[in-house]
């Protein structure tokens, strides 16, 4: 606390701020309340998109309120929030949401943490009053009418237990070791929220329903809803429906538990036999800002001040990752929570490191910290990050209008779970356009000062464990961290970049020939280099411009005498930078502006992607000539990227998953070179000039591309730009094309079970149904309508009957090359017992063997059908959208958009059972599962 008084006692002396700190307003666009049990309510009209609103409750109530013997309740709790409530009982929740387009897992879903449970409904059509009324009734029956019977939480268990299973990696095992070390003394030691498998398997009923009680009620919920409808009128029905949940006279206190502070740095270290990569994070800890602090104007600008820092010492280490034996593999630094903590903030450091390397990187990244609290940052750096930050802001602000309601409902969250100020939008633009440019950067050097300490240090290790390999001890780690603060740190100094992005501007090119496609909104331009412009003006946003554009050849040209280089020439093209600027100097040049674009390589196109605002368009279409004409190489850069991919790709078979992939892929291809992943002796075989080469070759002829755009679109103001950059580029009127490599499936049915030693023991399971159809647009459709429902049916037969899996994943796809060529992925994970999953695996096939015998069940065809048409309908106002579509009609001769929603309706259930029946019937199933060894 005493710091943060420290903070705004600066802030406030170096901006010219009333002389109490003005309190921050609450955005006037939304409505809060809060009811007299306690219950707070946030209630926003927004228009994007149209007709759809978003339901959320917050609870401040997480795994933190849970004592041992509850490890885990809070997480189960959040579970059968989908298992029936009183005006909800059984399935008929998720059952009548699904019935009216809502989908489980995308539209309606939940999160436990340590502090926070949030539940949501998302993209309720609001043109349903009763689907309205019914989306805010099961808010109240989630606030305090959860059923919890006994049946449904005995079927739970093993669907938490699967849950458990799935995600208790690697990962999840160092956190188990760090949190411990990291927190002594603090009960986040020992919270994860997943909990006590030991609690899943044994609780009583009236355990959780007594948990239940304790800490779900309204002086701890939230209440957001936000969509296109009436204010008044969804105010008026939150309270009528929430004001007569009561609040016990006498409840329990809801504490917030402290971290305790540390003279001496902690070391903590955790290793993994299956961890794969050397991470190092290093927190210098300090007190959050106090609620009544962070809604200050002070406050405000306190957050405004680290994250310049942040930004600025970001900057530095990306131009570090550049250069040859680099000390880190990847670093980023940051000030918010210490962790997993809401009690303690941290300004905190991560870094990859190499595993023999741990030192050496802790060591840059206790010296570059040091660099900055001795010497601070320069006024050239905070220009370009201020700059950047006012840009973002901008950015928001042009686009107030048309934030998708998710932008607004996350942000009520934080307000509720964090007390994080909600001003609005226009006035954060307003405030820190008029304020920003007086901060000078003395305020950033002396806040960096006041958050790096030499007490609260904490050094959290985590890697590898295998023979041969030592850690450092926590004597050398303190030695280094000793040392280095003994070391004369130079002051930075920085390269200032005064060049325009252009230096030599093209003469412009022409327009040859103009054509309207009424049917879809666009216009046509074809250059006189044979580049085709498709641009499609629309209003979804105010201020964004979409762009793709796509040429046949890819890879596929050197695929089959180079397969290594091949693979790795998209990721390193670009290595370099572009024109006359490094990959770090570039982002110099482009400060205060909002404009990317990017070149790719896949197997058989080469592409560029980019974005920007309206005033930026000429700097994206810029991006794109320099990566036509001036490709540039750096050798430094690119052995830097040699020396993280070896230090990636070291440790990867550690990964049991690993293996079951390299299963996969030999199952479905053979040994296709095309589809194995890079290895660590593949690297010695990559040749920097040689893929260098590919990428101009590829890129030679700008006449072969088709580019679209679409967003806030002037052909007026466009017209000049287009001509300039991309007319004038040196081309012939001709069309590329792909190389036709061997990408076939291998035939025939077959079954690859296997054991792999692995620490968590389970067995992962993948079915492939391959086969030929005809792409068009009725059986993409319909194959998309296929693995939805089987989504549905697993979700009910797998996850919920069985208790045999968290989740069953299903996807499929018709592909363009090889043509026709289709795959149907089925996988899950579940217990390792054979028997166990040979039952659960035999109903998953037996299931598509139904379909195709009776079709689909007419309630799953239905909930498909229904989420479609609500997607279709949202789709049409999102630029992305029109830019697949356009890119594919133009350049793929696919159009997916003018008879979709007719086709889509016309499908019948007899129509699936036939596609389904023709597909099973070509006879290529193939079945990989993965055991553990301790299974033997």
């Amino acid at each position: 606390m005493k710091k943060f008084l420290t903070l705004l006692l600066l802030v406030t002396s170096m901006v010219t701020l009333a002389q109490q700190n003005p309190t921050l307003p609450v955005d006037p666009n939304v409505r809060t309340g809060k009811l007299e049990n306690g219950l707070t309510y946030y209630v926003r009209h927004n228009g994007h998109p149209e007709n759809r609103a978003d339901f959320y409750i917050a609870q401040k109530v997480g795994s933190m309120q849970e004592e041992d013997n509850q490890a885990g309740l809070a997480h189960f709790l959040e579970h059968m929030a989908f298992n029936g409530t009183e005006n909800f009982p059984g399935k008929s929740m998720l059952n009548y949401l699904q019935d009216n387009g809502i989908k489980f897992g995308t539209n309606i879903n939940a999160y436990t943490s340590f502090d926070e449970t949030v539940y949501f409904l998302t993209d309720i059509p609001t043109t349903n009053r009763n689907l309205m009324d019914s989306a805010l009734l099961v808010l109240h029956d989630w606030a305090n009418a959860i059923a919890l019977e006994e049946e449904e939480l005995e079927s739970e268990r093993g669907v938490i237990r699967e849950e458990w299973r799935t995600r208790g990696g690697a990962q999840q095992r160092l956190w188990d070791q760090l949190l411990p070390e990291m927190f002594p003394g603090s009960k986040y030691a020992k919270r994860m929220p997943i909990g006590s498998i030991d609690v899943i398997n044994n609780f009583k009923p009236e355990e959780i329903r007594a948990y239940y009680h304790k800490w779900y009620r309204p002086d701890l919920q939230g209440i957001i809803v936000v969509g296109d409808f009436d204010v008044d009128e969804m105010e008026k029905k939150i309270i009528d429906l929430f004001s007569p949940i009561k609040l016990d006279e006498e409840v329990a206190e809801r504490e917030y538990y402290p971290v305790p502070d540390n003279k001496e740095p902690i070391f903590a270290l955790a290793t993994d036999n299956e961890a794969r990569n050397t991470s190092i994070m290093m927190f210098y800890k300090h007190d959050p800002m106090p609620d009544e602090l962070k809604n200050t104007q002070a406050g405000y600008l306190t957050q405004y001040i680290k994250n310049a820092a942040a930004s600025m010492m970001n900057q530095r280490f990306s131009e570090i990752l550049q250069k040859p034996d680099a000390p880190f593999t990847s670093a980023y630094a940051y000030d918010g929570d210490f962790f997993v903590a809401k009690t303690k903030d941290a300004w905190t450091v991560v870094a990859g490191s190499s595993e023999d390397k741990i030192k050496e990187a802790l060591a840059a990244m206790i010296r570059e910290t040091e660099r900055a609290r001795q010497h601070g940052f320069t006024a050239a750096e905070y220009d370009i990050a201020r700059t950047n930050i006012l840009k973002s802001l901008e950015d928001s602000y042009n686009n107030r209008d048309k934030q998708r309601n998710s932008r607004y409902s996350e942000e009520y969250v934080m307000a509720f779970v964090d007390g994080e100020p909600i001003p609005g939008i226009e006035f954060e633009y307003q405030f820190l356009q008029a304020v920003a440019p007086n901060i000078p950067v003395e305020a950033i050097n002396m806040t960096i000062k006041q958050l790096i300490s030499d007490d609260n240090i904490v050094v959290a290790i985590t890697g590898p464990k295998k023979e041969g390999l030592v850690y450092p001890t926590k004597e050398e780690l303190n030695s280094v961290l000793t040392s280095v603060k003994a070391e004369t740190i130079e002051a930075y100094v920085g390269d200032v970049i005064d060049e325009p992005l252009v230096s030599n501007i093209p003469e412009p090119g022409k327009i040859v020939s103009t054509e309207k496609d009424e049917e879809l909104g666009a216009t046509v331009w074809t250059l006189e280099n044979g580049i085709k412009v498709i641009l499609k003006n629309t209003d979804f946003k105010n201020d964004e411009i979409l762009l793709t554009g796509t040429s046949a050849g890819g890879y596929s040209h050197f695929a089959e005498k180079d397969p290594v280089n091949s693979k790795v020439l998209s990721a390193v093209s670009t290595l370099g930078g572009v024109g006359n600027f490094s990959a770090t100097d570039l982002p110099k040049v482009l400060a205060g502006k909002t404009a990317s674009a990017r070149p790719s390589v896949s197997l058989t196109t080469q592409d560029f992607n980019g974005s920007s605002s309206i005033k930026d368009f000429e700097t994206m279409i810029q991006l794109v000539y320099l990566y036509f004409t001036s490709p540039r190489k750096d050798q430094d850069a690119y052995q830097s990227y040699i020396q993280r991919m070896e230090t990636q790709l070291r440790n990867q078979e550690a990964e049991p998953m690993v293996a079951f992939s390299d299963s996969i892929n030999a199952a479905i291809y053979g040994n296709n070179p095309l589809v194995q992943r890079i290895k660590t002796e593949d690297l010695q075989k990559l040749d920097y000039d040689r893929m260098m080469e590919m990428y101009k070759q590829l890129f030679s002829n700008p006449g072969s591309f088709t580019f679209t755009l679409v967003g806030n679109i002037n052909e007026d103001e466009v017209r000049p730009v287009i001509e300039r950059y991309l007319a004038s580029l040196p081309a012939k009127s001709e069309k590329a094309d792909f190389v036709k490599v061997p990408m076939n499936f291998v035939e025939g049915n077959s079954e690859n079970i296997f054991r792999r030693e692995m620490l968590n023991p389970k067995a992962s399971v993948f079915n492939s149904i391959t086969g030929n159809l005809k792409r068009d647009m009725q059986n993409q459709i319909l194959m998309s309508m296929f693995d939805q429902i089987l989504d549905i049916v697993y979700t009910e037969k797998i996850r919920e009957e069985e208790g045999g899996t968290y989740g069953v994943y299903s996807g499929g796809s018709i592909s363009r090359y090889p043509e026709g060529q289709s795959m149907l992925q089925i996988t899950f994970d579940t217990d390792p017992d054979t028997d166990r999953m040979r039952h659960l695996n035999k109903i998953v096939l037996d299931e598509l063997e139904n379909i195709a015998t009776n079709g689909p069940r007419e309630s799953d065809f239905s909930k498909v059908k229904e989420y479609m048409n609500k997607s279709y309908n949202e789709n049409l106002k999102e630029n992305r959208y029109w830019l697949n579509i356009l890119d594919n009609k133009y350049f793929y001769g696919e159009d997916m958009h003018t008879k979709y929603l007719d086709t889509l309706n016309s499908i019948t259930r007899t129509d699936i059972q036939n596609f389904v029946a023709n597909f099973l019937k070509q006879g290529n199933v193939k079945t990989i599962v993965m055991l553990p060894n301790s299974d033997l």
